[in-house]
């Protein structure tokens, strides 16, 4: 399985960015621009939570399994890749969303002036940020089930 990257994140992020703020130009000129939801910042929070909590948990388990406590339970190799994959998918979701919210309060800075368009601008960002909650997390879920690598053995050299 592959590492996220974050020039692969930030490159959806501002490709969606731009498609979404010349979408809201061209849109806005046609007719009105559709509403940002108040519930997209929450959804994206409880994803960015979920993801948090399923590290912590993975990372708890492990360090209790590597310190032989009683009882300890061990983490499934299936499912730290099963929580990997869903921390990965988040954040590539989460990368297009907070992008495409991104564009539209760009283009929504420039009639602040209006309370309605205010109170868009302003879920929009808070989408961006939850968004970036979300990939937050997926990388510190990654980190948490990355295996760890063997020190004598390099990626070209074999075994004697």
């Amino acid at each position: 399985m592959k590492q996220l990257r974050l020039k692969v994140l930030a490159g959806l992020f501002l490709a969606a960015g731009i498609l979404s703020w010349g979408g809201a130009r061209l849109w806005d000129a046609v007719g009105s621009l559709p509403s940002v939801p108040v519930a997209a910042p929450i959804v994206l929070a409880v994803i960015a939570v979920v993801l948090t909590a399923t590290a912590l948990s993975i990372r708890a388990r492990l360090r209790a399994q590597r310190e032989r406590r009683p009882g300890a339970k061990g983490v499934e190799p299936l499912m730290a890749a099963r929580a990997v994959v869903f921390g990965q998918a988040s954040a590539l979701v989460a990368a297009l969303v907070a992008g495409m919210y991104g564009g539209t309060g760009v283009f929504l800075l420039g009639s602040l002036d209006v309370p309605a368009r205010r109170d868009q601008a302003l879920y929009a960002a808070l989408a961006v940020l939850a968004g970036l909650a979300v990939i937050a997390a997926a990388l510190f879920l990654e980190r948490v089930c990355r295996l760890p690598e063997d020190d004598d053995e390099g990626p070209g050299s074999a075994r004697a």
